[in-house]
């Protein structure tokens, strides 16, 4: 993570089981419209942080991003991706896939990268975005409320003026808290986080109980700003917490940096997204 070291980037691919929920969305809110009344896309686009670059995943993708094992836009038959779902059932869109993403990108970071899936013309964006916002140097250095909504609101108001015709998806952010939980008496995942100053608002060991649960608190802000931000826009789909509330196991978390998605965690996130996207029961 740009903010926190300069050769290990993180991001939230923390695929794990929430605490607390975000405002739940309501029977009649654009997101809960039925997904069978939404056409099939003939392109997609992924916007994110690292955790859709699929940095880290295995040891081949050491230090580096490895975008076919993209929960998105991937084209790894292990993984499964919302692309080659789409593909399964909509040849049109075989090849339009753009992975806008970049590793260590914030909320701040997300207006320019649904410009550039405008420019493309894309008709489906997914967004995964936020932890970075979270994992700081500590919990003083996070990513203020009224700044991530703000960023958040601004970038989907431009996008959706550019693109107006894309339907938009917008998973919540990962669990960090349960990160800690699965892996904090892991004595080599103890030290990458330490060496590498991982999510160090988290995961340092000099941490409080108090200190984490600061971090727990603006994830459960955040995660409510994405449901109320995205519920403002007809075009945008909230995964309802279905990636926050995902339980993951130790085989799902990379072993590279004990922080990102593993192929099979990436698997994992595909089918979760895929199952709160706009087409659950298209394959």
């Amino acid at each position: 993570m740009r903010r926190i070291v300069s050769t290990l980037t993180v991001s939230a691919a923390l695929l794990f089981s929430g605490m607390a929920a975000a405002p739940a969305v309501a029977a009649d809110s654009p997101q809960a419209a039925s997904p069978a009344r939404v056409g099939l896309p003939n392109s997609i686009a992924a916007t994110g942080d690292s955790i859709t670059r699929a940095f880290d995943v295995n040891s081949s993708c050491f230090l580096s991003d490895c975008p076919a094992y993209s929960w998105s836009t991937g084209t790894a038959s292990s993984v499964d991706s919302q692309y080659k779902r789409l593909l399964a059932v909509n040849r049109k869109i075989r090849g339009n896939t753009f992975n806008d993403a970049a590793t260590g990108a914030t909320m701040a970071d997300l207006g320019g990268q649904l410009a550039s899936a405008a420019g493309q013309q894309a008709q489906y964006v997914t967004i995964l975005m936020g932890a970075n916002d979270l994992c700081t140097s500590s919990a003083a250095t996070m990513t203020p409320t009224a700044t991530f909504q703000a960023e958040f609101q601004q970038a989907l108001t431009d996008f959706s003026a550019a693109d107006p015709g894309a339907k938009i998806f917008v998973s919540s952010i990962p669990n960090i808290y349960q990160l800690w939980q699965l892996l904090h008496n892991n004595p080599s995942a103890e030290l990458i986080w330490s060496t590498f100053g991982v999510c160090q608002s988290m995961l340092s060991t000099s941490n409080t109980e108090a200190d984490r649960q600061l971090v727990v608190a603006q994830e459960q802000a955040d995660n409510g700003v994405l449901a109320s931000v995205c519920a403002e826009f007809a075009q945008c789909r909230w995964d309802n917490l279905s990636t926050y509330n995902t339980v993951f196991t130790t085989a799902d978390v990379s072993t590279v940096d004990y922080f990102h998605p593993s192929v099979a965690g990436q698997a994992k996130l595909a089918a979760v997204t895929w199952s709160a996207s706009y087409w659950p029961n298209k394959v």
